[in-house]
């Protein structure tokens, strides 16, 4: 049901997008605090909204539909903002160009997969991925500017985000191609099958 606490969770994410854009949008060191902590609580209840879905046995067809689609908006919407708002080198806006282009290939793989009843389950790297992912972005949300008003000035929090969203899309570029060559092997699987269906018999 859309009222479990997981899908609630799940929800709030989405409820989250909108919020911190005008957070970010403010341009002001609270503001790139706020949006930072908005970002990261609304991360964490991608870990949590899964975790009592199974302990409780409230996994439901509507939160499997609504959860990755939760994540890619935040996501998006994080990168998006960084990017709009000149927050991002031209060496961090690289990174943040291969996840967008893995997100899209991801959901193309799932929705044709989706067809076929195939799932692409969530590997342990991709869950690592997705981890490192949330922190870079959460860390250059605040970025100096928060970092200044937090007492923590002396920190080069731009470049330790800019690191860390390279990394996230190193491993992003691995998980991505796992994800591809699952995609590949059901296409290829479904082409051989349908031209040994329609194959002429040989038989006498």
């Amino acid at each position: 049901m859309p009222t479990d606490l997981p899908n609630l969770l799940t929800l709030s994410r989405i409820a989250a997008v909108p919020v911190l854009v005008l957070l970010a949008a403010l341009q002001t060191p609270w503001g790139d605090v706020a949006a930072c902590a908005l970002f990261s609580a609304a991360a964490i209840t991608d870990y949590f909204d899964g975790k009592i879905a199974r302990e409780r046995q409230l996994i439901s067809d509507f939160g499997r539909m609504l959860d990755p689609i939760a994540d890619k908006l935040l996501v998006g919407a994080a990168l998006m903002l960084l990017a709009g708002l000149s927050r991002l080198s031209m060496a961090g806006l690289l990174p943040a160009i291969v996840i967008m282009l893995r997100e899209i290939l991801v959901s193309g793989l799932r929705e044709y997969l989706a067809g076929l009843k195939v799932g692409l389950p969530v590997t342990k790297l991709a869950k690592w991925k997705t981890g490192v992912q949330m922190t870079a972005l959460g860390v250059l949300l605040a970025g100096d500017s928060g970092a200044r008003v937090l007492g923590l000035g002396f920190l080069p929090i731009g470049w330790i985000g800019e690191a860390l969203l390279w990394l996230a899309a190193v491993l992003t570029l691995f998980t991505g191609w796992d994800y591809v060559r699952a995609g590949l092997r059901h296409a290829e699987a479904r082409d051989l099958e349908r031209e040994a269906g329609t194959k002429p018999s040989t038989r006498p």
